[in-house]
């Protein structure tokens, strides 16, 4: 099985669950000048992940790779070496920044999903490919206002960003190559933190706000109250990718909260209180744009910088779209994979957040405690 992403938070959550639940060989694509480099990325990964650089020894293959390049940027031998041996692709390498430039973004996303699509193409050729699981975002939904079905795609909608823009481009190569290969497409929408321990090493899009809501930097808000939020945890996530690219079907998912998203009022309402901040005053899109010279030369420091970094966040409080999850769900739940009410986890992800420093102090992986704990009290051997 070939895994793009490892070194990002979800692809790392998802390869942990193959190495954890299943007997598959991993070869992790990881963008390195050599195998050497890759290797020690990929010893950084599994440390983060388990603890131990030396985790599942054997079991994962670190390949130096650009998905930006023809051929992934091996040598033809390489290439087809690789493609005889991987019978499943998970694509989740990708630009998640919403400040890169149209051409940019679309270099890694449009550009780097068309050459995994090739190498999927070359896998088929070569040995059968079972599956192309190619990692989305619901975002794909951009302006569009309503309820965004999984069968969606096209339905004239514009883009907040070139990562929303870049993204549907590159689900649109997908779709088009699902006549020949075996495609999934999956459709998370905002991740955060896992539901038990809030753990998480990607501190973006919601926490940004969070921050700037629990330092009081927001004195206005340009939000409407009843706006859907819809936030997914990582643990979801990797599990809901782990079974259906391990036993399908084919199709798109939406990995997201649904009709069970909270509102961004909710959300701020209980920022505010979990902080102690007052509650920031509520205006319209315009009002705030009008008042935000004002608003930013009222706080200074750190207040000031969490103002100016989460403007590009904005949009995302005032989402008129609300995703349907109906198919996903039917798949999902009989296998066990649900998604907790966000009432009942959001308290964990405010107190990693603040025991993580924001990410200034990286705390690891609560299954690297398990682990260490496993190695100290091995289980008792059985009788003879």
């Amino acid at each position: 099985m070939l895994i793009s992403g490892v070194t990002g938070f979800v692809g790392m959550e998802v390869m942990a669950r193959f190495l954890q639940r299943s007997q598959r060989h991993i070869f992790a694509l990881i963008r390195a000048p050599n195998d050497a480099d890759a290797d020690q990325r990929l010893r950084a990964v599994l440390a983060t992940a388990f603890g131990d650089p030396d985790a599942h020894s054997g079991r994962v293959t670190a390949v130096a790779g650009d998905i930006e390049r023809p051929g992934l940027g091996l040598d033809p031998g390489r290439l087809d070496e690789l493609a005889e041996r991987v019978d499943r692709v998970l694509h989740a390498a990708a630009s998640v920044s919403f400040e890169l430039g149209l051409f940019e973004s679309r270099g890694i996303n449009v550009r780097g999903t068309q050459h995994m699509l090739a190498f999927a193409d070359r896998a088929q050729q070569r040995g059968g490919l079972e599956r192309f699981t190619y990692v989305s975002t619901a975002y794909v939904a951009g302006t569009y206002r309503g309820e965004f079905s999984e069968q969606g795609y096209d339905v004239g909608q514009g883009f907040r960003n070139p990562y929303e823009r870049s993204k549907w481009e590159s689900e649109g190569n997908v779709r088009a190559a699902s006549d020949r290969l075996p495609v999934q497409i999956a459709r998370p929408s905002i991740i955060v933190g896992e539901q038990a321990s809030g753990w998480t090493t990607a501190f973006n899009v919601l926490y940004g706000p969070i921050r700037a809501l629990s330092t009081g930097a927001y004195r206005a808000l340009p939000l409407n109250r009843r706006a859907p939020l819809d936030v997914v945890p990582v643990d979801y996530v990797a599990d809901a990718l782990f079974e259906l690219c391990s036993a399908g079907p084919n199709g798109t998912f939406h990995l997201v909260a649904g009709d069970r998203a909270p509102t961004t009022g909710h959300v701020a309402r209980m920022t505010a209180e979990r902080f102690e901040q007052p509650r920031p005053w509520i205006v319209p899109l315009a009002v705030y744009r009008a008042l935000y010279p004002l608003l930013r030369r009222a706080v200074r420091g750190r207040q000031r910088l969490a103002l100016e970094h989460t403007q590009v966040f904005i949009p995302y409080l005032n989402i008129g779209v609300r995703f349907q999850d109906h198919l996903t769900r039917a798949r999902l739940e009989p296998a066990g994979v649900r998604l907790l009410p966000f009432d009942d986890y959001f308290a964990r992800l405010l107190d990693f957040a603040v025991a993580a420093d924001w990410g200034k102090r990286p705390l690891p992986h609560p299954r690297s405690a398990a682990q260490a704990r496993s190695d100290q009290h091995p289980a008792p051997s059985p009788p003879p």
